[in-house]
C-alpha cells in the first residue's frame, strides 16, 4: 500500500530508485517488485518539489501508480500517451527527464504547468483545457494506421473531463473507425461508480485477458452463422457485465469496457494494461483513484488542495514579520458578493457556472440560493445555451466563466444569445494575463471576439467598485452584456453597497493634462495615472469598449496631440482598434499609439513579469509614450 505523508517535506528526500528511473527507458529496466517503492519515492518527491514552487498537485498525487504503470508497460515516447488536463501530469514530467527542472515549474523561462510538445518528446499533445485527450489520441491512432505503424495511442481522461460533449463525440467516432486505442477514465470522485474491490479487480483481469478476447471472437464467428444467436449471446454478456460493472454506456457506444479497478493497486494495473495493450479496437479502462492520494490533508480536502502556493521559509523566533502590501479584495470575491446582493433584489437572477464554483466565487450564492444555482460541469457550450433558454422565459441568467473557457462557447454566444438579443450577462473572470498557468489560460482575446458581435454591451472595470457597478449595469440591460475582469486583487477602492448602474457608453476623465491622452480600458488605470504624473497627461477611464464613448474620443482628439490606448487584451481587434476605426470613420487624422498584448503567446511567469514584458507596467507605458512623442517631435 502507498505510504501516507502528513506534511510537505522541506528538505529534498532520498529517492534511490527514482534516481535510477530518470527516463522511461530506465524505468523499464527496474524489476516489477521495485515499482511500489518507486511510487512512494515519486509521491514524496512530487510533494517536495511542488512545495518549493507552488502549483497543482492533488490530481498528480492521484495518478502516481498509473503514471508508473503506463511508462512501464507502454513503449513511450513511441507509444503515444495523451494526458487530459495537465494538472495530473507532474509525475509524468518527473519520470520523463525533467526531474531536475521541476524547481523552475511555472516560472519565467522554466517548464510549463501543462504538457507541451516543444518541451519534451514525451508530451505528445499540448494541454490546457479539458476533454481533448480522446480526440487527440484518436487522431494519432488513425495516423498510425495510415502510416502502417503499430504504435499505441493512450488517452488518460478524468471523470470531470468526461462531462464535456467533446469527449463523447470522440468516443462515438472512435468506434465508427474501429480505432486501435485505449482510453483510461481516471475516476477520482467516484462520480460514476463505487463498485471497486477484489471481485471487480478479478473480473477486470479476466475480461481484459487475451484468452477471453480469443474465446469471445471465436464464439462470435460460430454464433454468427446461426440466425439471431450472436445477438442473444451479446446481450446476455452485456447484461451479465452490467450487473457487476457500470460500463453499459461505453459498451453501447462500441467500446470494450473493463473495470472499475483500483487505480492505486499497481499489480492489478500492470496486469490489466498488459492485457489491454495488444487488444484490437477501441478499449476503455475505468480506474478508481483518490485525488491527493498519499497526502492526508489533500485526501481530506481535495478541492482546497487542488493546488498550493510554495512553502515560505521557516521564520526564526525573533524575526520581524514582513509588512503586508495593502490590496483590495479579489475581483472574483467582489463578483460573488454582487451576485448574492442582486439575487436578493431580483428573484429573476440565476447563476450558472461550468465547473468553476470555487474559482469564480459562487460558493455563497450556491448555499443561499441553491434552487437558482446551476453548475453544468465542464460544458461551456451547454452553459451558454442553457442561459439562453432561461432568458427566453423571462429569467435573468448570469454566466460566470473564465475568459479562456468562453472561447469554447463562441458559437453559442453568437447564435443562441446575441442573434436573439437575449438578456444574458457574462461575468468573464481571468481576463488578461493570468501568470504561471501560461497562454492556454490567459484571457488575451475576449475584447477582440466580443466587440465584433452586434448588440453586445462590453465593459472593462478599472477597480472593484467599477466592477460592481458594471455588473449591475449589465444585469439591468436589455440584451447580452459582458463584464471582463482580471484574476487577483484590485487597488482597494471603496465599494458602494448600493446596486447603482452606470450610464451606458460614457467614459470618465480621471486626470486632466495636456498634449497626450491615455485612454484606458480596464485595470491598467492605476499604472496610467502614475505615468500621467510624469508626462502631465490626461487619463481617461473609458469603461465601455462597446458602445464606445465616441463623443469623448472626438473631444480628446481635438484637444490632444497624441492618443494612447491601453488594454490587457490583444492589440489586434481590441479596444484600441475600436478607437482607430472610429477616427478613420470620422476622417479624423490624429497620431495614435496602441498598447496591449503582442501578436505572440506570452509565456508563463509571474503576472508582473508578463506585464513588464508586454510594456503594460508604468515603466513600459511611459517608455513607449516618450518614444512616440519623440518620433512626433513633441
Amino acid at each position: 500500500m502507498p505510504t501516507t505523508f502528513h506534511e510537505i517535506p522541506r528538505e529534498r528526500p532520498l529517492t534511490p530508485l527514482l534516481d535510477r528511473a530518470s527516463t522511461p527507458d530506465a524505468l523499464r529496466r527496474l524489476g516489477e517488485a521495485e515499482l511500489e517503492t518507486l511510487a512512494d519515492e515519486l509521491r514524496e518527491y512530487l510533494l517536495y518539489t511542488v512545495g518549493q514552487t507552488g502549483g497543482h498537485f492533488g490530481a498528480g498525487l492521484g495518478v502516481i501508480e498509473l503514471t508508473v504503470a503506463l511508462h512501464y508497460v507502454f513503449d513511450t515516447p513511441d507509444d503515444r500517451l495523451v494526458w487530459d488536463v495537465g494538472h495530473q501530469a507532474y509525475p509524468h514530467k518527473i519520470l520523463t527527464g525533467r526531474r531536475e527542472r521541476m524547481s523552475s515549474l511555472r516560472q519565467k523561462d522554466g517548464i510549463a504547468a501543462f504538457p507541451r510538445r516543444s518541451e519534451s518528446e514525451y508530451d505528445t499533445f499540448g494541454v490546457g483545457h479539458s476533454s481533448t485527450s480522446i480526440s487527440a489520441a484518436l487522431g494519432m491512432a488513425i495516423a498510425a494506421r495510415l502510416q502502417g505503424s503499430k504504435r499505441k495511442s493512450v488517452a488518460v481522461i478524468g471523470d470531470g473531463a468526461m462531462t464535456a460533449g467533446m469527449a463523447f463525440e470522440a468516443l462515438n467516432h472512435a468506434t465508427e473507425v474501429n480505432a486501435n486505442m485505449l482510453v483510461i477514465l481516471n475516476d477520482n470522485d467516484m462520480s460514476i461508480s463505487k463498485n471497486v474491490g477484489g471481485l471487480s479487480n478479478y473480473l477486470a483481469k479476466i475480461l481484459s485477458s487475451r484468452t477471453y478476447a480469443s474465446m469471445r471472437e471465436g464464439s462470435k464467428k460460430i454464433l454468427s452463422r446461426l440466425p439471431g444467436a450472436w445477438e442473444i449471446a451479446r446481450k446476455t454478456e452485456e447484461h451479465a457485465k452490467g450487473m457487476l460493472v457500470p460500463g453499459t454506456l461505453f459498451e453501447e457506444l462500441g467500446w470494450n469496457y473493463i473495470g472499475p479497478i483500483d487505480g492505486h493497486d499497481l499489480p492489478t494495473l500492470l496486469a490489466t494494461l498488459r492485457n489491454m495493450r495488444d487488444l484490437e479496437g477501441p478499449q476503455f479502462l475505468h480506474i478508481i483513484t483518490r485525488k491527493g492520494k498519499g497526502f492526508s490533508p489533500a485526501e481530506a480536502d481535495p478541492i482546497g488542495y487542488h493546488a498550493i502556493t510554495k512553502l515560505e521559509p521557516v521564520k526564526t523566533a525573533n524575526a520581524p514579520a514582513a509588512p503586508k502590501a495593502v490590496s483590495g479584495p479579489k475581483y472574483s470575491s467582489v463578483f460573488g458578493q454582487w451576485l448574492c446582493d442582486m439575487a436578493a433584489a431580483d428573484p429573476r437572477l440565476i447563476g450558472i457556472t461550468p465547473a468553476m464554483k470555487e474559482g469564480s466565487d459562487l460558493v455563497a450564492f450556491s448555499e443561499k440560493y441553491p434552487e437558482r444555482y446551476f453548475d453544468v460541469a465542464i460544458a461551456e457550450q451547454h452553459a451558454v445555451t442553457l442561459a439562453a433558454g432561461m432568458a427566453c422565459e423571462g429569467s435573468k441568467p448570469v454566466v460566470a466563466i473564465y475568459s479562456t473557457f468562453l472561447q469554447r462557447a463562441y458559437d453559442q454566444l453568437i447564435h443562441d444569445v446575441a442573434v436573439q438579443n437575449l438578456d444574458v450577462l457574462f461575468a468573464i473572470d481571468r481576463a488578461g494575463l493570468v501568470g504561471e498557468d501560461g497562454p492556454t489560460h490567459a484571457g488575451s482575446f475576449d475584447l477582440s471576439y466580443l466587440r465584433c458581435i452586434p448588440g453586445m454591451l462590453v465593459m472593462t472595470p478599472s477597480d472593484e467598485n467599477e466592477l460592481r457597478r458594471m455588473l449591475t449595469t449589465g444585469h439591468l440591460h436589455n440584451g447580452p452584456a459582458a463584464v471582463r475582469y482580471p484574476r487577483g486583487t484590485g487597488p482597494n477602492a471603496t465599494i458602494e453597497t448600493e446596486l447603482t448602474p452606470l450610464e451606458i457608453g460614457k467614459g470618465v476623465v480621471r486626470r486632466q493634462g495636456k498634449q497626450t491622452a491615455l485612454l484606458v480600458f480596464g485595470v491598467q488605470l492605476a499604472e496610467a495615472l502614475k505615468v500621467a504624473e510624469q508626462l502631465d497627461a490626461t487619463v481617461v477611464d473609458m469603461r465601455f469598449v462597446k458602445p464606445l464613448d465616441e463623443a469623448l474620443v472626438r473631444e480628446l482628439a481635438g484637444s490632444h496631440e497624441l492618443l494612447v490606448t491601453i488594454e490587457e487584451n490583444s492589440i489586434m481587434g481590441g479596444a484600441g482598434s475600436a478607437v482607430s476605426e472610429f477616427l478613420a470613420q470620422e476622417a479624423i487624422a490624429k497620431p495614435i499609439l496602441h498598447l496591449g498584448l503582442p501578436d505572440y503567446y506570452v509565456e508563463h511567469a509571474k503576472p508582473a513579469q508578463m506585464l513588464a514584458e508586454c510594456g503594460l507596467d508604468a515603466d513600459g507605458i511611459e517608455s513607449a509614450v516618450r518614444k512616440r512623442l519623440a518620433q512626433l517631435n513633441l
